[in-house]
């Protein structure tokens, strides 16, 4: 007999509640979960498709060690004892950071993982450390450290309340938000037009977001942070600057108006394409509206100018007024794990960037991590600090990484690599051991950083949905096992024992003179539910193990079948700031030296044509395209271009078009001509081109469309956050 399951989505951000409907280990279907306070009800096809993912006989389940080139199943403690044997030498030959990790999307919505990579990242001691955030997101979360004082305080649009909302560069219709937790966007978009308010998207493509837009604003790529230097220039200019409550709480105001006299909606009006009188009218909307927000995301972090673009987005807020107001850009704020609100608030000791710096090009070391794009040249280059080995957890960089022919190249050169994936992908193939983790509804899930951007205060948990099969290692396990080998204690190694130990260490330092007590208190769980409930109890809304009663307790959030709603945003200001003058720095010396770069650029000539990506509801970077259901229909990677150019370049629809970037190299794509695309552009979507060998991708591998990643530069990157410039990149098109 078949019953219902609940579980939360974690594939991605909208973090969904779905009903699984269940029969012994099968999966029958998958529902919205209409009674998820979060979602209510909301499910987009990725969601669906987990049982396409559960039932994926491509999936790895087994460990799996590498002989004479080929794969062969193994047991966990063969592929442990094989780890000990290959890796710890190369670590003890050539010191700490000759071991590498790369850490890639999916890791982020990974319970297990999420909570223990850092400790595994501590053991390990090494300065090369890489991940998708430099990908996709650290421009954000730079900005959103200088000026508020941690990486994950980003403010985000209260949209249920919200009357104006400024977009640019996003697409939540595909997306379903990113550093944006918000499921059902349509659903949300269509209720702010309803109530009399505008969307107004600003994008190089009529993106699906657009197109239920109230207004669509075409701009060059790359051209962001222009347009809101010429419209922060409007607001000082046209006396629209009005700080409101927040005022005694922001510093910077005056160095910042000097610093954008140059950048005049005229001056700048080229660069980003969009005429002087627009941009000076887009600043006087926002500025008018009395509940508005500006939202940016992938297309203002994956360009030349990714920093200053997120910088200021968060800078038209402040102006406007519209930071930390009800309508307007607010701060989440999360059940736990939450660095906004732990320690003394409302003061700290802000974000430091560039302890290190990368061995071969100098790239300064960002939120513990350096630049993806500086993967390869380290595992290229000799001498004392040369990556030799190589940990993936999740990461497919040979796709989704600028130039990954490079990187797939380098991989060669390892001598040892391991791989913590479910597939066998165009990088997880260059292993010497793969270890599985569970599919997503074998194990236990709560999101650890989502919360923190959520559209909503919120908490949920949900436990397993399927029993996972007899004898596989939940995330946890593994990872704490792979500490216990970089600490000296082997293969071996008691992972209960070794647990135990570390958390009662930390709660030592936490905790000083309640550490036994608490630790008895929170173990009647294990692993990363131990964590949790410690956090839930601990933190803002928790019962303070019983100083409030009537707090959260993981057992009080697990009992809670749909969640529980902790309200509507709140103002959090100055509560929420952790940088050490307790105010908004809206002027960080960083941001602020680095206009005299894009002072500079507004003088280069611009690209005949460049190239951009794009998002799609079903699809997830390289990961997802191996599930059928997923994969059906028409297919999806296909280079647009506008009508003009298809006319100027003699392409046909239907067609290949030979597309040529970065030193030579080049990609062939199917045309599709649109108006969607402004002219003098070419989108083409991100983590296609399974057709590498070796990798056991089936689905994927039948229609496996070209890699953008191919024709970009892995030397391109904004130089303040190492994020990598994947969009606004100069190529040629011609027909194949």
């Amino acid at each position: 007999m078949s019953h219902v399951k609940h579980h939360i989505c974690p594939v991605c951000e909208a973090t969904c509640g779905l009903d699984v409907q269940v029969e012994g280990r099968q999966v029958i279907a998958i529902r919205g979960q209409e009674s998820d306070s979060f979602s209510k009800g909301y499910i987009c096809p990725k969601g669906v498709a987990l049982k396409d993912l559960q039932d994926d006989p491509d999936r790895v389940q087994t460990p799996l060690i590498k002989r004479d080139g080929r794969f062969v199943e193994a047991s966990w403690d063969e592929a442990f004892a094989e780890i000990e044997r290959r890796l710890m030498p190369i670590r003890s030959a050539h010191g700490n950071d000759s071991v590498a990790v790369t850490v890639g999307n999916p890791a982020g919505h990974k319970f297990g993982v999420m909570l223990y990579l850092g400790r595994l990242m501590k053991a390990m001691a090494s300065r090369n450390i890489f991940s998708a955030s430099t990908l996709d997101q650290m421009p954000k979360q730079l900005s959103s450290g200088l000026m508020f004082g941690s990486w994950l305080t980003i403010p985000i649009p209260d949209i249920e309340r919200c009357d104006f909302l400024l977009m640019l560069g996003a697409n939540p219709m595909a997306s379903n938000g990113s550093l944006w937790t918000v499921p059902d966007f349509r659903g949300k978009a269509k209720a702010l037009r309803e109530r009399g308010g505008q969307l107004i998207v600003v994008d190089p493509r009529r993106t699906e977001t657009a197109e239920i837009s109230s207004r669509h604003v075409p701009i060059r790529p790359g051209g962001d942070a222009f347009l809101m230097l010429g419209m922060v220039h409007t607001l000082f200019a046209e006396k629209l600057v009005r700080l409101g409550r927040i005022a005694e709480h922001v510093a910077g105001v005056e160095e910042l108006q000097q610093a954008v006299t140059p950048f005049t909606p005229e001056a700048v009006s080229a660069r980003c394409g969009i005429a002087a009188d627009d941009i000076r009218q887009l600043a006087r909307d926002l500025a008018k509206a009395e509940r508005a927000a500006v939202y940016g995301r992938l297309g203002t972090c994956t360009q030349a100018h990714g920093s200053l673009a997120s910088w200021l987005i968060d800078v038209l807020n402040v102006l406007t007024g519209h930071l930390d107001e009800p309508g307007c850009a607010m701060f989440p704020k999360s059940a736990a794990f939450s660095a906004n609100t732990e320690g003394r608030p409302g003061i700290g000791k802000g974000i430091t960037t560039g302890r290190h710096r990368s061995r071969v090009s100098g790239a300064p070391e960002v939120f513990g991590e350096l630049p993806m794009g500086c993967l390869a040249e380290e595992i290229e280059t000799g001498g004392p600090g040369q990556v030799k080995a190589l940990i993936t957890i999740a990461s497919n960089p040979v796709l989704s990484a600028p130039n990954g022919e490079r990187v797939s190249k380098a991989l060669d050169q390892l001598d040892f690599m391991l791989s913590y994936d479910i597939y066998l992908n165009e990088t997880t193939r260059h292993a010497d051991v793969i270890l599985p983790g569970l599919a997503p509804l074998e194990d236990a899930h709560f999101d650890v950083a989502l919360p923190q951007f959520a559209y909503r205060n919120h908490v949920r948990f949900s436990p397993p949905a399927l029993p996972a099969p007899e004898g596989h290692l939940r995330d946890w396990q593994i990872l704490v096992r792979l500490i216990g080998l970089f600490q000296g204690k082997g293969a071996g190694v008691d992972v209960q024992q070794l647990d135990d130990e570390m958390m009662f260490a930390e709660l030592q330092r936490g905790w000083p003179e309640n550490a036994e007590a608490v630790m008895r208190e929170i173990s009647v769980h294990t692993g990363p539910e131990r964590r949790l409930d410690l956090s839930l109890r601990s933190g803002p809304y928790g019962d303070g193990f019983g100083a409030r009663p009537d707090g959260l307790t993981l057992a009080k959030v697990a009992a809670a079948e749909g969640g529980i709603d902790l309200g509507p945003l709140q103002p959090r200001i100055p509560e929420v700031l952790r940088t050490p003058s307790g105010k908004v720095e809206l002027a960080p010396p960083l941001l602020m030296n680095d206009l005299q770069r894009a002072a500079a650029d507004m003088a280069k000539p611009l690209p005949e044509m460049v190239i951009i990506g794009r998002r799609h509801v079903r699809s997830n970077n390289s990961w997802m395209h191996n599930l059928p259901l997923l994969a059906k229909g028409p297919f999806r990677c296909t280079a647009i271009v506008n009508p003009a150019d298809a006319a100027r370049l003699k392409l046909v629809d239907g067609a290949l078009a030979r597309i040529t970037g970065h030193d030579g190299q080049a990609i062939e794509a199917q045309v599709e001509v649109s108006n969607s695309v402004m002219p003098g552009v070419v989108s083409l979507p991100h983590g296609w081109g399974h057709h590498l060998p070796g990798a056991r991708l089936s689905v994927a591998a039948e229609r496996p469309g070209a890699n953008l990643n191919a024709v970009l530069d892995e030397r391109l990157r904004d130089p303040l956050s190492g994020n990598a410039v994947l969009g606004g990149v100069a190529v040629e098109v011609t027909a194949a």
